[in-house]
């Protein structure tokens, strides 16, 4: 186990390939993390930082947090559930969405109760199984690796469980989704359960402080005095903002951290309140 003077290097799984490679290492990179160049490597040390990257296939990275091989992974939520490993999640990353859904050939089939004794081809069997189990329902399932929407035309399977982004892919092979979504998946951090690793938390800390710069925004702003309560009301900022006196008498100086989501119509409401000079600026990361 590769050491620092401060100890072992905490063991992340990151995706090598595929929808989730690139928005992983992006987060990590902005976590102040060494990330790799060419995407051949398989393994990268990042010491400064106490932590060292392995590039694996997505499927793979639960079991390997599972079984304890490595500490912390990022992964799909549909990877860690369908894989049965003993790695839970640690916070949701936001980056990933997809909808997991049964389809069939349009207009046959409109509810789960119309799975009971039929073939279901998926790629992600364990997900499946524990779905039917749960509600008691009987079907035969089959896993297939790769694209499982021909399976239906190939006389293989009744109908298809698979995740679903805009459906283009459904509709085009004939096919439609039912019944309410199975899972709602999405990137996620995750760990065994138990005793976290040394340097679990600063890791974590620094991920979530990521996702939470990239949900909000730093507004400055200039206003008169007499102003400041009623735009303050409208930015109270984490703690409470940072106000300053300005040069010009009779003005303050506001500071305070806003949600991305309705910050220019929080702009327009700060101008017609009589604020000037207000700036947004992107924050990218911070740690509450």
């Amino acid at each position: 186990m590769a050491q620092t003077p401060h100890g072992p290097l905490l063991r992340v799984a990151v995706p090598n390939k595929g929808s989730l490679s690139t928005a992983a290492s992006d987060i990590l990179r902005e976590a102040g993390y060494r990330q790799r160049r060419d995407t051949k490597e398989l393994a990268l040390t990042d010491a400064e930082n106490g932590v060292e990257f392995f590039y694996l296939r997505p499927r793979d990275i639960a079991l390997y947090v599972g079984q304890g091989t490595l500490d912390v992974g990022i992964t799909g939520r549909d990877l860690l559930l369908d894989s049965g490993a003993a790695a839970e999640e640690v916070h949701a990353l936001g980056f990933g969405r997809s909808r997991f859904h049964f389809a069939g050939p349009a207009g046959r089939y409109h509810s789960f109760d119309d799975l009971a004794g039929k073939r279901i081809a998926t790629s992600y069997d364990g997900v499946v199984r524990a779905f039917l189990e749960e509600r008691g329902i009987d079907a035969e399932v089959t896993r297939l690796d790769g694209a499982v929407e021909t399976s239906i035309q190939l006389g293989v399977a009744d109908v298809i469980a698979d995740v679903v982004e805009t459906g283009s892919t459904l509709r085009a092979a004939g096919l439609a989704t039912f019944g309410e979504q199975i899972l709602a998946s999405e990137a996620v951090l995750i760990s065994r359960g138990g005793e976290r690793p040394a340097g679990f938390e600063t890791f974590r800390r620094r991920v979530e402080g990521v996702l939470l710069a990239r949900s909000y925004v730093m507004m400055d702003y200039d206003i008169r005095s007499e102003h400041v309560q009623p735009a303050v009301a409208l930015t109270p900022g984490i703690e409470s903002p940072t106000v300053s006196p300005l040069h010009r008498e009779g003005w303050v100086a506001v500071r305070a951290m806003v949600p991305r989501k309705g910050s220019q119509r929080l702009m327009d409401e700060l101008f017609d309140l009589g604020a000037r000079g207000i700036l947004l600026t992107d924050i990218h990361a911070c740690r509450l």
